[in-house]
């Protein structure tokens, strides 16, 4: 019989020949069976699991009453507002996230929407699928503007921030950021600016590009009265969380014209509801007033073989740290946010 039993319920892969080498002998890893509801796990499977991965499922304090043995559970992931921690603490079970995997994949998802918007690939797509076929020729739009003239705002300077503004201060922005938890002399080491509060980055930023985790601070910290600080004809882009930006004042002020764009990785409900909200309907329409200026993509900024690759690694390396070695490698805080 193994020793320790670790679940992968959500099945995200198929074997172990990655999480094997890592764990060692004695470690039984079990994947799927348990996609939105870990009761659907068999009993005996959950009386005996100590550790416990987690992608999109959500880890409520009821769930954690299935799993009376479990000691570990690893975030596959950055974000890790799916877990309810503070229950976790209660019962002392440690709760790690991955945070240095897709850090590449999101900062250039992120950079590549605010590009294409500014530079009007999506409005010229748009426009040249049109039917009868327009003029070959170029269009006057709000959206387009050149980098050079523009300053890339970033909320949250951690891993994926900081590889934003370092790509964004290549392509010739001005980058500036607001992260209050960061120390004096960040902004010194990578060569951009720092505004002490986020009205003042706000007003500044042409580019407007989300990079914070979810807590109570950051839920909801970007609505309309946020938006319309930003200069006229702004784009705001966010590849963080849904809910840290409101939707409906993002449709608001797209429609009357004060954002010239917006690219959309992460929206506060996913999958989307229905009803629709309205901007994504509209989007999903392909509405006249919409053209060329917001793109959305399904939560996939994270995403390129090489880093389901380094999640599946990473989680493994964090689990046996913490779960097996007793180290705290990737360990959250309770009290963290």
């Amino acid at each position: 019989m193994p020793q320790v039993t670790i679940l992968e319920p959500e099945g995200l892969y198929e074997g172990d020949e990655l999480e094997r080498p890592i764990f060692g002998p004695g470690v039984e890893l079990v994947r799927g069976g348990g996609m939105g509801r870990y009761d659907t796990l068999p009993p005996e499977l959950r009386a005996r699991a100590e550790g416990l991965f987690v992608f999109r499922n959500w880890l409520r304090a009821e769930d954690l009453d299935l799993f009376p043995r479990l000691r570990t559970v690893v975030r596959l992931g950055v974000g890790y507002d799916r877990v309810d921690r503070a229950a976790c603490a209660e019962r002392g079970v440690q709760v790690c996230n991955v945070p240095d995997y897709g850090t590449a994949e999101i900062a250039d998802h992120a950079v590549a929407m605010a590009l294409a918007l500014r530079r009007g690939l999506l409005l010229q797509h748009d426009v040249q699928r049109a039917e009868p076929p327009p003029p070959w020729a170029y269009i006057d739009h709000p959206v387009i503007r050149r980098s050079s003239v523009q300053t890339f705002g970033i909320v949250g300077l951690g891993r994926i921030g900081t590889a934003a503004a370092l790509r964004a201060k290549a392509f010739g922005f001005r980058v500036v950021f607001f992260d209050p938890k960061l120390p004096n002399g960040v902004d010194r080491a990578i060569g951009i600016g720092r505004a002490r509060t986020l009205p003042e980055l706000l007003r500044q930023s042409d580019v407007l590009s989300l990079h914070c985790l979810l807590t109570p601070e950051t839920r909801g910290m970007i609505g309309e009265a946020e938006l319309r600080q930003l200069p006229p004809d702004a784009v705001v882009v966010n590849t963080s969380r849904g809910p840290v930006l409101d939707l409906g004042a993002v449709e608001r002020c797209l429609r009357d014209g004060h954002l010239a764009g917006a690219g959309l990785d992460v929206l506060p409900i996913e999958p989307v509801p229905q009803p629709e909200p309205d901007l994504v309907r509209a989007y999903r329409a392909r509405e006249e007033w919409l053209r060329g200026r917001l793109v959305i993509t399904p939560h996939s900024a994270f995403h390129a073989p090489e880093s389901l690759h380094d999640i599946r690694v990473k989680g493994a390396e964090t689990m046996r740290d913490v779960l097996l070695d007793g180290l705290t490698t990737n360990v959250i805080p309770p009290e963290a946010d």
